[in-house]
């Protein structure tokens, strides 16, 4: 399993709109063979803060899935983060907790 974990700091009155944009990027992603989890969620923190949460069955799922997104940022994109942090996880165990 591949977990991605980012975060992208903007302006707080341009958060909304920016999750928006990608609504129909995280359905067409959760419809990707291999996604377990794709969301793009504001931090009930800071007013600013988008989390970026991607969970994959697997390095291919996630390679065909980037591979697709090589095209750049949705349509109409004009909300551009003041900056951006992605990393990703090789998760080689998994356990329920409880």
């Amino acid at each position: 399993m591949v977990i991605v974990g980012g975060t992208f700091e903007m302006a707080p009155h341009q958060r909304e709109e920016f999750i928006a944009s990608r609504h129909a990027m995280m359905r067409a992603s959760r419809a990707e063979t291999g996604c377990l989890d794709y969301t793009f969620c504001a931090d009930p923190i800071e007013p600013g803060r988008v989390i970026l949460f991607e969970r994959w069955e697997s390095q291919s799922d996630l390679d065909a899935h980037l591979s697709g997104m090589r095209a750049g940022p949705p349509s109409g994109e004009d909300i551009v983060p003041q900056s951006v942090s992605v990393v990703f996880y090789d998760a080689t165990a998994q356990a329920p907790r409880g």
